[in-house]
């Protein structure tokens, strides 16, 4: 199988593109940072199942090349997984414009441009999976977060619509609701205080089972919660 996974040079998407590569899969990395993405797709063993291509998938052209250079170089695509997000946080009356739109435009906007460029090489293909890394943030709103829970409570509309326009394609559409991962930017396992975050491997292995299953079934949301949180109070 041939895999695009965005935002995949660190984090969540490092880690499902990692598990994806150990199980033989054809991955292709991208990125906004090229010096970030070189060293993630080094780290895998880049040669021929690992290919890096930078692009800004807040831009429709650059979803369309990436679609486009996965081709190219492997052959067509079957699996795509939306996991480029940002998060910025503050009260509506105190968040700039510039912030919600990065916020916007890039946990939602951009798996609409790179869904439409992948959908025509998908059917082509006879079929594929599209996953969108949502999170938990998309049903639970949260004081300060408006538009991340926006972006991801849209990343889920658009998720289940999405699903049933291509379900007959032989195209399957999952979106993963995770709650607090630790995403390795120095809060995992500082003195303990952080051992109880789902870590990026465990959302990388829903990632394989999804794509692996057998393809009668479909598991189109999946809510990956901690088991053991701090207890409140």
């Amino acid at each position: 199988m041939i895999a695009i996974v965005t935002g995949s040079s660190k984090g969540i998407g490092f880690a499902i593109a990692k598990a994806f590569v150990g199980r033989g899969m054809q991955v292709v990395l991208t990125a906004r940072k090229d010096d970030e993405l070189q060293k993630a797709a080094a780290s895998l063993g880049s040669g021929a199942n690992v290919h890096a291509v930078r692009a800004d998938v807040r831009q429709a052209a650059d979803a369309d090349r990436l679609v486009g250079e996965t081709v190219k170089r492997f052959g067509g695509v079957d699996v795509l997984v939306n996991n480029a997000g940002i998060g910025r946080f503050a009260n509506v009356s105190d968040l700039p414009l510039d912030e919600w739109q990065q916020v916007i435009e890039t946990n939602l906007s951009a798996v609409f441009y790179c869904c439409r460029a992948a959908l025509p090489e998908l059917k082509r293909r006879g079929g594929g999976y599209i996953v969108n890394i949502s999170s938990l943030a998309g049903k639970n709103p949260f004081a300060g977060g408006s538009a991340y829970c926006a972006s991801k409570a849209g990343l889920n509309a658009f998720s289940e619509a999405l699903m049933q326009e291509v379900r007959h394609d032989n195209i399957r559409v999952s979106y993963i609701l995770p709650g607090s991962v630790s995403t390795g930017f120095g809060d995992r396992g500082l003195g303990g205080e952080a051992d109880w975050k789902i870590a990026p491997e465990d959302v990388a292995e829903v990632v394989v089972d999804l794509v692996t299953l057998d393809a009668r079934s479909l598991a189109s949301r999946v809510e990956l919660r901690p088991s053991r949180p701090p207890r409140k109070g």
